[in-house]
């Protein structure tokens, strides 16, 4: 064979090739995480040309774009508004409807699942009171996919379930695979095998207060909430927390900051289940707020504000001595971590007014950075499972950062 018709050795062309066709690939991927995240921020619809103006993009661009992630439902088209000038109406762009996932919750009083849909939507869900301190996981987790399935059934025809997520009062392994321990549920080493299948799919475990916050941070899949920067005390019969910085967690090298509840107001106090002393639940606690209110077990946190309001002297005696326990804590905390912003969840929500004035006080005095950015206190209201809906918007998220897996697909 002559030289002539030998093989000719492949020359580096192609592989140049390759890594250009992949260059536009994550291109196209970026910018379809762009527009997405645009659209679904703005509180109002947005047209094709206000999408184009937001990110500099042409406005051809940005209408393949659209095109691609309203034919995998990430984005919905509604009907054009009404045009007083030349041209024609822009179509109005929203996040998608079709696509949601499922927020499931334990704690020591309920159970709830509850879908949500890219617009923050909750399609679909339910909360069941219950017992749940002390409890057997193998009893507890069959009642909770029995109560997701009834939700799930109640899904109108098309919508698709994007993911599933858990969310637990305790410690999460950091690949959300399992809960190490939740000492006030009495459950630890729950690994990913032991957890429901619920619509087809094992659904990813995460911290309770971690997945409450995220309510307060995002107010819908990927729309920034008032607050950027904040700590958040989430309360049950415990006390769980999470830290927030520029609408951001900060989880920790392992995923375990924030647990607010088991740092300790009197290292000679009252003896805990996390196998410490004076930790913060101990004092406010929801057992630990009603019984020092006098009030029975049963009682709500709405229960001890009424009593509070009303002059009763132990409930104006415990709510003060609570607003001094989350001041010698969260002073720490503003001190530590100059985070001066403090959101109160759960039944501490339902006091928050009350405890506002003293709270606010005791910052003052203990934070030293005061003087220049004053502590606040607020209310993350009073929905009973932040958490199942925290755990629905992480799943949501992933959506929105990796949309071209959808874009296309009907």
């Amino acid at each position: 064979m002559t030289s002539a018709t030998a093989p000719r050795a492949r020359v580096p062309g192609p592989a140049v090739g390759r890594e250009s066709r992949a260059t536009q690939s994550s291109l196209r991927e970026a910018n379809l995480a762009l527009v997405a995240a645009t659209v679904c921020a703005s509180a109002e619809p947005l047209s094709r040309a206000d999408v184009a103006g937001r990110t500099s993009m042409t406005r051809s661009t940005v209408s393949r774009l659209v095109d691609d992630l309203v034919g995998g439902g990430v984005l919905d088209e509604l009907e054009p508004g009404v045009v007083t000038g030349r041209g024609r109406p822009a179509t109005p762009l929203v996040p998608g409807a079709g696509i949601a996932a499922l927020g499931l919750q334990v704690d020591a009083g309920f159970l709830a699942a509850r879908v949500l849909d890219l617009r923050g939507r909750v399609v679909a869900g339910r909360v069941v009171d219950g017992a749940f301190v002390g409890s057997d996981p193998t009893v507890v987790l069959p009642l909770l996919a029995a109560l997701a399935d009834e939700v799930l059934a109640d899904l109108a025809p098309g919508i698709r379930l994007v993911g599933a997520g858990l969310a637990l009062p305790g410690l999460v392994s950091p690949s959300g695979t399992a809960l190490l321990v939740a000492p006030n549920l009495g459950w630890a080493d729950l690994e990913a095998g032991h957890l429901p299948v619920v619509g087809g799919m094992v659904p990813r475990v995460g911290n309770e207060a971690d997945l409450a916050a995220r309510t307060v941070a995002e107010v819908a899949p990927g729309r920034p909430g008032p607050l950027a920067d904040f700590v958040y005390l989430s309360g049950e019969v415990g006390i769980g927390g999470s830290l927030v910085l520029d609408g951001r967690g900060m989880p920790g090298r392992h995923g375990w900051a924030g647990e607010i509840g088991h740092v300790p107001v009197d290292p000679d106090g009252p003896a805990c289940p996390c196998g410490s002393t004076g930790c913060l639940e101990r004092y406010v606690g929801r057992a630990a707020l009603l019984t020092a209110a006098g009030l029975p077990p049963t009682a709500s946190g709405r229960d001890l504000a009424d009593a509070a309001r009303a002059g009763e002297p132990s409930a104006v005696s415990a709510v003060a001595r609570a607003a001094w326990a989350l001041g010698v804590v969260l002073a720490g905390v503003v001190n530590v971590l100059d985070i001066p912003a403090v959101v109160l969840g759960g039944h501490l929500a339902q006091v928050a007014d009350l405890l506002r004035p003293d709270l606010e006080e005791h910052l003052r005095t203990r934070s030293l950075s005061a003087r220049w950015v004053a502590p606040t206190v607020t209310s993350a209201g009073e929905d009973p499972a932040a958490g199942a809906s925290g755990a629905a918007l992480r799943e949501l998220s992933e959506v929105l950062a990796h949309p071209a897996d959808w874009a296309g697909a009907a």
